[in-house]
């Protein structure tokens, strides 16, 4: 909660104007709260001249009286000159009439009031209501949806989307996903439930408040990718659409539960195409060729579904990238999401067979290589690249037509396939070769 600072009001400055006073303002810190700013540190207060002097305008009115400003203060200008035939003593004259005239008008505004009180009790007693306030408002309907808006998308698309809670060993973690089929499958992303993978309890809440417990059915680490089950029928499913005919620049909506605000909505466009993004801890690592977005994506978007113009899904929220130096994360419009062709084949495995599979060419890779492209270190033997020319150090430096620069590249270029896809790697110095992709089961 934000702190309240209470500080006693400085005294008042004689030579500085009313209208030099500036309103304090608050800073939004990283964390959220307010922070007001502490007494003395550029909180502005002013006192008006004294009644005796006369009243100067503001900078930039088209006051002639108006004075220089110099620095911070604002200068009064000195008495005038006692005129030629008039006595020292005859300038006090001047303050009494002042003074009177402030005294009547005291007076008058001291009966005009007692004069309101006394018709407002009479009116009163009388049985005569006060006169209440009514300020006006807009009496208008609720409009329609207007088709292929942000409303009617989002109020289509929310009843598929879920949050998820995972508790496990006393820490837990929230997320979100989609709803798949509506016999109860949900897609979210495996870094989600990993946690709850050995004996920890998932808990799915949907948009209409009802919360259900939900079992793994399965999990692909490659593709950051898992399936959980609810025994729950009936549920709206949400359309899939197609992640290769996304262009940059298309209107994207991201819906998830960023930090646990379930049912939270963000627009922006498809940034990038083809983004390789690594993401996980040693043994768990992801590789994907991701859609980039600017649409706001925070921790707790996870799962949840990237939409299209159309409201189809066109992709995983999975990721975003932060700032290094910073210490907490959020969103600085570099928000990415697994492309949903990739998702669909990694989810029907998972719910047709329990497992996923995983697209390999057969080569080890020489992580020391620091030239452009990836270099082979070693051809495993009864794997896809060993009844081709590929060898060990040969340099590929190209996918299918695709430029790599490293190995990452290489990877996700690959992953980006399915088993048993035939893809042309083109090598440094040597052509091209065509390889069949294996299989490495998860």
């Amino acid at each position: 909660d934000p702190a309240a600072v209470a500080a006693d009001e400085p005294p008042a400055d004689p030579q500085r104007n009313p209208a030099d006073a500036q309103p304090s303002t608050a800073s939004a810190p990283s964390d959220g709260g307010w922070q007001w700013p502490a007494a003395g540190t550029g909180q502005a207060y002013a006192r008006p001249a004294p009644a005796a002097e006369p009243a100067y305008g503001s900078p930039g009115t088209s006051q002639q009286t108006s004075q220089p400003r110099e620095g911070n203060d604002w200068f009064i200008p000195t008495a005038p000159a006692v005129a030629a035939g008039q006595s020292a003593s005859g300038g006090h004259s001047g303050s009494r009439i002042v003074a009177l005239a402030v005294a009547a008008g005291l007076v008058a505004g001291l009966l005009g009031g007692m004069a309101a009180y006394g018709l407002a009790s009479f009116a009163l007693e009388n049985g005569a209501s006060p006169v209440a306030v009514s300020l006006p408002q807009s009496t208008s309907d609720l409009p329609p949806l207007a088709e292929g808006s942000v409303a009617a998308i989002a109020d289509e698309a929310l009843p598929t989307v879920v949050s998820l809670a995972i508790s496990s060993g006393g820490r837990g973690a929230t997320g979100s996903g989609i709803v798949l089929q509506s016999d109860g499958y949900i897609l979210t992303n495996n870094h989600v439930i990993a946690d709850a993978a050995d004996g920890g309890r998932i808990t799915v809440v949907f948009q209409d408040g009802e919360s259900v417990r939900g079992r793994i059915v399965g999990r692909s680490q490659s593709y950051d990718l898992g399936v959980v089950k609810v025994d729950r029928r009936g549920l709206q499913a949400a359309p899939l659409g197609n992640s290769d005919a996304v262009r940059v620049g298309d209107p994207v909506l991201a819906i998830g539960s960023p930090l646990g605000l379930k049912g939270t909505v963000t627009t922006g466009i498809v940034s990038a195409l083809d983004r390789p993004v690594t993401a996980g801890g040693q043994g768990e690592e992801s590789f994907i060729s991701a859609l980039q977005t600017d649409a706001a994506i925070n921790p707790g978007n996870s799962g949840g579904p990237l939409l299209d113009s159309q409201g189809r899904v066109v992709g995983i929220n999975s990721a975003i990238a932060t700032v290094a130096d910073r210490q907490e994360a959020g969103s600085i419009g570099l928000g990415f999401a697994i492309p949903v062709n990739q998702a669909k084949r990694i989810s029907e495995e998972i719910i047709n067979t329990g497992s996923s599979s995983t697209p390999i060419i057969g080569v080890t890779l020489d992580t020391r290589f620091s030239g452009s492209g990836a270099k082979i270190d070693e051809v495993t033997q009864g794997g896809p690249a060993a009844d081709t020319s590929l060898e060990a150090g040969d340099v590929i430096v190209g996918v299918n037509g695709k430029r790599i620069s490293d190995a990452n590249e290489l990877v996700v270029a690959i992953r980006s396939e399915a088993p048993g896809d035939i893809v042309r790697l083109e090598l440094q110095g040597k052509g091209d070769v065509d390889v069949t992709l294996g299989t490495a089961d998860e």
